[in-house]
């Protein structure tokens, strides 16, 4: 058992450079933290420069400044824990909520104590992720980006405006859900059918889209969009939006996080109530399939007559 007093080092495969960061780690991180916090345990949580390149580094902590180091969920294995154990060798460590796949393993067998979740010969335990604090939700946005769209040759903005919306979303608070609107009967990683693609735009709170149908589609079921044109000068999005009276529409030299910001506030709050009579009013709204019947006939009128002349 942890007594009070001293400094405390939380690592986990969230520390490692050429680990990874995964939302159950970063819960049970959080779990052991509240428990620490509850004892009054002063401790620092190390990250992955590449996950959180303002936290405090692994390779930063120095090993001086703690009396104990825990290790955080996920397997114990490798040699990147194992080298934990010389780094730190004079602190007492401990590894909670992991698993063990080789109870001889360097990596297990240099840490004091190992609480683990599921080892061989053991009854488990429940993961820590669920007791981990609780957060307040976050609105769910589906982006839905294409990169191709060859035929508008030297007009084509696509992949600036992707890496411009990509690049605001990760400062973003809110749950990105990549959203593709190809199907694919064959690849379970694809809706197979329109009413399955609908289904997922059903469930969002907004959508962020540099596609038509990303934008109409969201339409369709009252999830209100913020469009963005990436073709320079405007294209069939900008028409489109017109086209169903949407005001949420950002032109290709015009991204910027200020205006997706704007919108995407609009979006989540007076733009679901726009977005849901747009429905209405779409779903009752003449388009050129009806004219399609006129058209026939006048074709077939004109082959009539071209036939009797």
């Amino acid at each position: 058992m942890l007594s009070e007093g001293g400094r405390t080092l939380v690592t986990g495969w969230f520390s490692l450079l050429d680990g990874e960061a995964t939302a159950g780690d970063v819960l049970a991180q959080r779990r052991v933290c509240d428990v620490l916090q509850a004892r009054g345990i002063p401790h620092d949580v190390a990250w992955s420069p590449r996950f959180r390149p303002d936290g405090l580094a692994l390779d930063a902590a120095r090993p001086g400044d703690y009396e104990r180091l825990i290790f955080v969920c996920g397997p114990l294995h490798g040699p990147q824990v194992a080298g934990l154990h010389e780094r730190f060798a004079h602190c007492h460590r401990v590894a909670v909520g992991v698993s063990v796949i080789d109870p001889d393993d360097p990596a297990v067998t240099g840490f004091h104590g190992v609480l683990a979740r599921d080892v061989a010969d053991r009854a488990p335990t429940q993961d820590l992720s669920l007791r981990a604090p609780r957060e307040p939700e976050v609105p769910v946005v589906g982006v839905v980006l294409t990169h191709g769209q060859q035929e508008y040759g030297g007009r084509r903005a696509h992949d600036e405006v992707a890496e411009r919306i990509t690049g605001w979303l990760a400062g973003t608070r809110c749950a990105p859900v990549m959203v593709e609107t190809r199907l694919d009967s064959r690849d379970g990683r694809l809706c197979g059918t329109p009413a399955e693609l609908l289904s997922v735009l059903g469930r969002l709170d907004a959508v962020v889209t540099d596609r038509l149908h990303g934008l109409v589609l969201a339409l369709r079921v009252g999830v209100p969009p913020v469009a963005v044109d990436p073709v320079r000068g405007g294209a069939k999005v900008t028409a489109q939006a017109r086209a169903c009276g949407w005001p949420a529409l950002v032109a290709a030299d015009q991204v910027d996080e200020r205006r997706l910001d704007a919108w995407l506030r609009w979006c989540l709050g007076r733009g679901r109530e726009v977005a849901g009579m747009r429905r209405q009013w779409l779903g009752a709204a003449s388009d050129a399939a009806d004219e399609l019947s006129w058209a026939l006939g006048d074709a077939a009128r004109e082959g009539r007559r071209a036939a009797g002349a």
